[in-house]
């Protein structure tokens, strides 16, 4: 348990700063999968408004550090090529 002032302090930052992070995660990852729902119909035309909605917060998750900017790069690229493949 934290005995200093400053050491409290931390811990309530690292507290509040945790839920942040859940709460962005979270919202990225819903955007993912409703473009995966979307691929998953078929409905190519859903999916592409649905990865055009996603990829922004795919990237401000990957500049707030939530989650790696390769993974990033990957998830995009990838929904993309999948979403493009819907067309075909």
């Amino acid at each position: 348990m934290a005995n200093t002032a400053s050491a409290k302090k931390a811990t309530r930052k690292i507290a509040a700063r945790t839920e942040v992070n859940k709460s962005r995660r979270s919202r990225m990852r819903t955007f993912v999968r409703k473009v995966e729902e979307a691929i998953t119909a078929g409905d190519h035309a859903v999916a592409v408004a649905a990865l055009k909605a996603a990829e922004p917060e795919i990237v401000r998750a990957s500049q707030k550090g939530i989650v790696h900017a390769n993974v990033a790069a990957r998830k995009v690229s990838r929904l993309n090529s999948r979403v493009k493949a819907l067309q075909a």
